[in-house]
């Protein structure tokens, strides 16, 4: 694992302090790579929605289409 230092104004460091005893956190590292993962999930869905804005649409999403989807449903679990 590698390491990093950063450097932080005091009310940063005074938060991340409250956060890891407020949350039960073991370590400031441990808070703070649990928010840089949670960065890199946001970042990856938010890909995932401009991909799915930016592609073509395959079906019409009406009424319709979720009553289909109903009833596949209904017949699927009867």
């Amino acid at each position: 694992m590698g390491a990093m230092n950063i450097f932080l104004p005091d009310a940063l460091k005074f938060f991340i302090d409250d956060q890891v005893c407020l949350r039960g956190y073991s370590t400031s590292s441990e808070y703070m790579r649990e928010l840089i993962r949670k960065d890199q999930d946001r970042q990856h869905l938010r890909g995932l929605l401009l991909a799915g804005a930016e592609s073509a649409p395959t079906t019409v999403v009406d009424g319709d289409y979720f009553e289909s989807l109903r009833a596949k449903v209904r017949k699927a679990g009867g």
